[in-house]
């Protein structure tokens, strides 16, 4: 039997009171941080021209944009809010399967609770942690490297089991609403190498498609059933080798959901380790920015590939998040990075540029082509004192995790930089609201929340 069942009945079956406590923590801390990344992600890059786009599209108002509160049908609405989740690399992520899973699947749950109403904080609960079970789970069985833009790819399937959750759909349903998705899976990582801003654009496509595969297996459309290890099943074509079966065994016992990292720098997470070691070398050792000769890291290849890029002055904004460079020299010369850093003028800092062009990041292969940690930073200073630090673990994974205090600060300064701001008492309501998921009776009161 194809493992796809096995994640189906996994989805079916489960019912809130069979998650543990912790995950369930878990998951109101993401889908809060979710909410905020995607509140300012509406001031990124043509963010409020996709949404006017789409309003052009479909006259059936189902659903809302977070922040700027166009009406679209779900399934646009679900494109837009994933865009704006991923456009500023702000996303949590499952670092095993190099996933941010929960991109694709939050606004495709929201959008579908919005359209048809009276869906409760605990099945919103139950149907994310349930479709990031699906999604982190297919991402940490593939033992190959990225071929295909692998967030977008295992966010489709996650999401697509999360609005079949909601719908109630059986074992059957749901399988084809996860082959139906299977069957639109897009995504290229030439975005990615290029910085494009099709890169955020594909976790829109994705969870779009998955509310369109739910929704056409609900209305009794079949799919293939070998969609995992058949002879052109996922784990041919997208991934080259991997193993579904041995992930399928974990669910129920592993809740991925509490494995799953939370972003303190809007920058792709493989600079994290980067930038990390350079903060905590300067935090020890006390020295400036103008003390510095060279930044040098060692990495493992799939960080390279992903942000070991040459810094460049004309940087589009997509390209500098991915610069592990940029943001090494940022950091230290201005002790954070943040949004106002993606910008011309940044760049063209003598002090920065100076930093940036001289970083070094080296591929240290560590044996798994899907590894991001262990990350060893060196900053060699100009009277020729070295300071080395290695990290097995980065800031906002959950061996070393933010602080509520933290992650807060984080929401709400994502909350006011929205192309149209919430207020302060929207931030404290949807702080209280989520906090409290399990007692919302209507989750479309939250989206009403998001709307500046």
């Amino acid at each position: 039997m194809d493992p796809i069942a096995s994640f189906a009945r996994h989805v079916v079956v489960t019912e809130f009171d069979d998650i543990p406590e912790p995950a369930i923590l878990r998951a109101k801390t993401l889908i809060l941080d979710t909410i905020g990344v995607g509140v300012v992600g509406s001031s990124g890059p043509k963010a409020d021209e996709l949404a006017a786009l789409h309003a052009r599209s479909g006259s059936n108002a189902e659903a809302r944009v977070w922040s700027l509160g166009t009406r679209l049908p779900a399934s646009s609405a679900a494109l837009c809010n994933a865009y704006q989740i991923h456009n500023s690399e702000f996303d949590c992520v499952h670092e095993e399967a190099v996933a941010h899973v929960l991109s694709a699947v939050l606004p495709a749950a929201l959008a579908h609770a919005e359209r048809v109403g009276g869906i409760t904080g605990k099945q919103l609960i139950e149907a994310v942690i349930l479709g990031v079970d699906v999604a982190s789970n297919l991402g940490v069985a593939a033992h190959s490297g990225l071929r295909f833009f692998r967030p977008a790819n295992v966010g489709g399937f996650g999401a697509a089991a999360a609005v079949a959750k909601l719908m109630g759909l059986d074992e059957v349903r749901m399988v084809n609403a996860l082959s139906i998705a299977y069957g639109q899976l897009c995504g290229t990582m030439q975005a990615h190498t290029e910085g494009s801003m099709l890169l955020a654009m594909q976790m829109g496509f994705n969870a779009r498609n998955a509310v369109v595969a739910a929704d056409m297996s609900e209305a009794g459309f079949d799919g293939p059933k070998n969609i995992l290890e058949g002879p052109f099943g996922y784990f041919g074509l997208f991934e080259t080798s991997g193993d579904p079966s041995a992930a399928a065994d974990t669910l129920g016992r592993i809740w991925r959901i509490e494995e799953v990292a939370h972003k303190p720098f809007p920058s792709g997470r493989a600079t994290h380790g980067v930038v990390d070691g350079c903060l905590e070398l300067k935090r020890q050792h006390g020295f400036s920015s103008e003390d510095v000769e060279r930044v040098e890291a060692r990495v493992p290849p799939l960080v390279h590939h992903l942000v070991g890029r040459p810094f460049k002055t004309d940087m589009e904004i997509n390209y500098a998040r991915l610069c592990a460079a940029f943001a090494a020299a940022c950091v230290l010369v201005k002790g954070n990075i943040g949004f106002d850093d993606f910008q011309s003028a940044v760049y063209q800092d003598v002090r920065i540029r100076t930093i940036a062009e001289n970083a070094v990041i080296e591929i240290h292969d560590v044996g798994d082509p899907n590894a991001l940690t262990p990350v060893s930073v060196r900053v060699v200073l100009k009277d020729q004192t070295e300071h080395s630090i290695s990290l097995d673990a980065v800031y906002g994974a959950p061996d070393r995790p933010m602080t509520r205090d933290a992650a807060l600060a984080k929401f709400k300064t994502n909350c006011s930089l929205g192309k149209c701001p919430l207020s302060a008492q929207q931030v404290d309501s949807l702080i209280e609201q989520v906090e409290a998921l399990e007692e919302v009776t209507n989750v479309a009161q939250i989206v009403d929340l998001m709307i500046g």
